[in-house]
């Protein structure tokens, strides 16, 4: 008898377990990016106050809005894992249209301090719903298509993340109401969110049995304890929150790369950011057909190796034009000698795609449906901490002379060393699912 083939990933968008879902996290993601980069621009370009030091802009709304995930991603994972989720996901969509009423006032009184709040408001926003997000997933998708379902979210999520900052930076470049053109999108995208949501459907109600302790500090600790204790879980967010270690330390030294290695000048980082967020979201979609004949956790050792291969391909590529005029974004693309700066960078972001989907189907599949949630907030809380790391780290390469091209080698090889290190220690990546539960 002829076997039926695999039905494609993008026909998830097609269901209705799936689709309301994808456009609800897709209309959130660039929201975020949306109001953290106009925010960004203004207090770095246009509005200046005394106490607000406009060189750290960026710096700082990244930090208030990565606080909220070391804070209270456990209390999160709680709450996704003890209540509806899907109540959780319209409830937050419910405060974010609240937060950004909250943030055109701010944007309309020109008021730093309400737009500062309302980054961090954002960040819990965000914070609230990851664990109901990626918990959502394994309850409505079998084994078959979780792969091909986180990978049209990895994907999503870097499509949106990057047509938010360009629509943000856009925006607010409007002469005279860019900020309020930009508050009109964000309550737009807010409120799109809102309706999405409302149409993704019920789950099986289940019993709150469990007391929920609000003891952010404790309830981090308890939930990082939970997932040591099966090893391969907790090797598989070390492995996701290097990938974002890695991918930031890029992201981060982009402006700067592009204006003194390649004569840019801000168009070229844009086109930097374009290539990597497109490689990302085009390896995550190439996940489920690569994985199709092997085991989906081999696709981790082939996406670390691309990353390091390319990293150092761009680094012993790398060419610094004779030219004090900076290029533009035109200039740029149609030089010969910069494609393959270009090719690198591409496929060292798709190869991370390849690298972090199979992670998290993996963490889905094989942790018990009621910890779920509590576990994707404990890789929050690790990915937060590893997204600090990077910029301290970055920071003092750059502060101790380290040239961009240097620190993106000294990345690529660490990348293999770390990743392999971590993959390749004791045979845990090939026990068999029930066998992973257990160790709960």
């Amino acid at each position: 008898m002829k076997q039926q083939p695999l039905p494609h990933q993008f026909s998830l968008l097609k269901k209705r377990c799936f689709a309301p879902f994808f456009w609800t996290q897709f209309c959130g993601a660039a929201n975020d990016n949306l109001y953290k980069f106009a925010i960004t621009i203004l207090l770095t370009y246009q509005w200046q106050t005394q106490w607000f030091p406009s060189s750290m802009a960026g710096v700082i709304i990244g930090g208030l809005f990565i606080f909220p995930f070391l804070l209270f991603s456990a209390t999160s994972g709680q709450l996704a894992d003890q209540y509806d989720k899907i109540r959780i996901m319209r409830n937050v969509k419910n405060a974010e249209i609240g937060i950004m009423l909250l943030a055109t006032f701010g944007l309309y009184t020109q008021s730093v301090i309400i737009l500062l709040v309302c980054i961090f408001l954002m960040g819990l926003h965000s914070t609230i719903f990851g664990p109901a997000k990626f918990a959502y997933l394994p309850q409505v998708l079998n084994d078959k298509s979780l792969m091909g379902g986180n990978a049209l979210v990895s994907m999503g999520t870097f499509v949106s993340i990057l047509l938010g900052n360009i629509a943000g930076g856009v925006l607010v470049a409007i002469p005279g109401y860019g900020h309020l053109w930009a508050a009109f999108a964000c309550l737009l995208l807010a409120v799109a969110g809102r309706i999405s949501a409302q149409f993704i459907p019920p789950l099986e109600k289940k019993p709150a049995d469990n007391k929920i302790n609000w003891n952010p500090f404790t309830e981090t600790l308890k939930n990082l304890s939970i997932a040591r204790k099966n090893p391969m879980i907790f090797k598989s967010m070390l492995l996701i929150s290097w990938m974002w270690f890695f991918g930031a330390v890029f992201l981060a030294l982009f402006p700067l790369f592009a204006k003194d290695i390649l004569k840019g000048n801000e168009h070229v980082a844009a086109v930097l950011l374009v290539l990597f967020s497109v490689g990302v979201a085009t390896g995550s979609l190439s996940c489920e057909k690569l994985g199709l004949k092997r085991s989906p956790l081999s696709l981790v050792p082939l996406g670390a190796a691309g990353m390091s291969l390319f990293t150092l391909d761009l680094y012993f590529s790398m060419t610094v034009p004779d030219t004090q005029k900076l290029l533009s974004a035109a200039e740029f693309i149609t030089r010969p000698e910069n494609w393959r700066t270009m090719f690198d960078l591409f496929m060292l972001s798709a190869c991370a795609g390849v690298y972090s989907v199979p992670l998290y189907t993996f963490i889905q599949k094989t942790t018990l449906k009621t910890h779920t949630a509590r576990i994707i907030g404990a890789n929050n809380i690790l990915n937060a901490l590893f997204l600090i790391a990077s910029a301290l780290l970055t920071g003092l390469l750059l502060s101790l002379d380290f040239s961009v091209p240097v620190i993106f080698l000294i990345a690529g090889i660490v990348n293999i060393l770390f990743s392999y290190a971590l993959f390749l220690t004791e045979s845990g990546f090939r026990k068999k699912p029930s066998e992973t539960q257990r160790n709960f």
